[in-house]
């Protein structure tokens, strides 16, 4: 881990916003710089975690969505789009995590246009014992308050909606 600096850069970015007239500006930018700095903190912890597994945060994703099925599958563009990335997103994980013998490809029973992607038992193994580490290490030691948790949900859930991320 990194020295701390002796000040916070963002509560300076904005007090240069500020001063240079930009003040309407101000707070927003502070507030969207400090949310792109929070997730690569947080990403580069779960990260962490994650590369002694083998895996990406993107390739835990896709295990952990798959575990969550009833039968361990899902059609790729299901999966794309739980997940809200694209179709080339998905595949590229799937390509390595079928290379780790993770996942299987497999057709779908009744549409040939469909591949599945299928969970293998050693998939299910990993993605159980990648979640376990990550609710140990990170989840439950996230550095916010439960209230803070419940504060942040709803804004950013707020923000997403307005976004068009999701309409319920």
């Amino acid at each position: 881990m990194a020295t701390p600096l002796p000040r916070d850069p963002i509560a300076d970015a904005r007090r240069n916003w500020e001063d240079s007239g930009w003040s309407t500006e101000a707070g927003p930018m502070a507030a969207i710089t400090a949310i792109m700095r929070t997730q690569q903190i947080l990403l580069a912890r779960v990260e962490g975690i994650l590369k002694p597994l083998g895996l990406t945060f993107a390739r835990y994703e896709l295990l952990a969505l798959l575990s969550f099925t009833r039968n361990g599958k899902l059609p790729m563009n299901k999966a794309s789009a739980l997940l809200q990335v694209h179709p080339t997103s998905v595949t590229n994980a799937v390509d390595r995590l079928e290379k780790a013998g993770l996942v299987v490809r497999a057709p779908h029973p009744t549409d040939g246009r469909t591949t599945l992607i299928e969970l293998t038992a050693e998939g299910r193994t990993v993605a159980k014992n990648a979640t376990a580490a990550l609710n140990s290490e990170v989840f439950s030691q996230s550095g916010f308050s439960s209230e803070d948790v419940d504060h942040m949900i709803r804004i950013l859930a707020d923000f997403r909606r307005h976004a068009g991320d999701f309409s319920g």
